[in-house]
């Protein structure tokens, strides 16, 4: 199969943007990437929009906005990775030859819900119970609190350090740094998170132009490297779950490694599905990047800091980033692709050569996730 490469990235400051359509938030995304590359929109081959609740056809509405219309439009829907699944679809159709160029498209307006947890499906039996995102994730910080003697000051200390790269960041949603007493001292959501211990909803997109190796260099120089893509699904059951362990990033992570032939020593920079601190934390784990029950240890140290064994979420992740839904995964690689070309100023991590990027979807009974996409990328 042939290497794919990105050639081009582009997204807008995630917000809240309530005046504004999905075409509105689409196309500047779209325009920056295309200029990012060098690329002509009309030399497009496919083009691939991830959105979980943005409603029909949004990769249609943006390239009809944009006068891109008439190339094969493919729309993704996989909760929150939307996007990144998007990008997996986009990365195969280059390695098989069907395309030379593709667009990744992610794109989401949360503010058209007027606020509160994400809408799930009524049908399912656990949502009809009243699970929703916070609880769930609650229940596996107290579990892992529990198992691990994990602190409330640890898992604060996760927000303060991805507000602190946040307020690095011009495209993240929340830019003020805050300290762990303010972290513990906001509003209770769900035991034990406080709300800044919360992703923030809002609106977004990001976009990104990929290509394969020959095609790539003949529009850039330096183009970043798609080295391994991989999208599992979750596993059913009906009994227990390992609520510590998230057994469909363990299962990925093992795919991406071995594709892109490194291990978790090999990495500088991870953004990773931090939707709430204690996912951060169980993510350390599952990547290898901790062992088992160490993650409070490893955040303590700063050993996740942009200067630590490992930068996680130097884009300030989901809790200051945002975290629009169908938009989140495709920003987490236009990320990465900054940070291993040396563009991320302040944030930059320092000599940074092999990046990973990490979202999952979930909401789903009997599920550890629904869907996980993990892609690592190299200079």
């Amino acid at each position: 199969m042939r290497e794919t490469a990105v050639i081009g990235v582009g997204m807008i400051p995630f917000g809240k943007y309530p005046e504004k359509t999905i075409a509105d938030l689409g196309w500047p995304a779209v325009k920056q990437a295309l200029e990012d590359a060098g690329i002509d929109g009309r030399e497009l081959g496919a083009a691939y929009c991830g959105s979980a609740l943005s409603g029909m056809m949004p990769g249609q509405r943006i390239l009809g906005r944009m006068g891109l219309s008439g190339i094969p439009v493919f729309n993704v829907e996989n909760a929150c990775s939307s996007s990144s699944s998007a990008l997996r679809a986009a990365v195969l159709a280059i390695r098989s030859g069907a395309c030379d160029t593709a667009l990744v498209i992610g794109v989401e307006k949360l503010t058209r819900f007027g606020g509160g947890t994400l809408p799930l499906e009524r049908e399912d039996w656990e949502v009809q119970q009243g699970m929703v995102m916070p609880a769930l994730y609650a229940m596996r910080a107290k579990r892992y609190m529990h198992d691990f003697g994990l602190t409330e000051r640890q898992l604060a200390q996760v927000s303060v350090k991805n507000r602190a790269n946040g307020a690095m960041n011009p495209d993240a949603q929340m830019r003020a740094p805050v300290t762990v007493e303010e972290v513990l001292s906001s509003r209770l959501i769900a035991d034990p998170f406080t709300l800044l211990q919360c992703c923030p909803t809002g609106d977004g997109s990001a976009a990104i132009v990929l290509a394969d190796a020959a095609t790539a260099r003949r529009y850039r120089r330096d183009p970043v490297f798609v080295r391994a893509s991989d999208l599992s699904s979750g596993k059913h059951t009906d009994g227990f779950r390992d609520m510590t362990m998230p057994e469909i990033t363990v299962r990925g992570a093992g795919h991406a490694y071995e594709e892109a032939g490194i291990g978790p020593d090999d990495v500088d920079l991870a953004e990773v599905h931090d939707a709430f601190s204690i996912a951060e934390l169980l993510y350390y784990e599952a990547f290898g990047f901790c062992g088992r029950g160490e993650a409070g240890a490893f955040v303590e140290r700063g050993d996740s800091a942009i200067d630590g064994k490992v930068a996680v979420n130097p884009s300030g992740g989901l809790l200051a980033k945002g975290h629009p839904v169908g938009a989140t995964g495709a920003a987490q690689a236009v990320e990465v692709v900054r940070q291993l070309r040396g563009e991320c100023g302040d944030r930059q991590v320092e000599g940074a050569r092999v990046g990973l990027a990490h979202a999952t979807g979930g909401g789903i009974s009997g599920f550890d996730h629904g869907a996980c996409s993990i892609h690592i990328f190299s200079r």
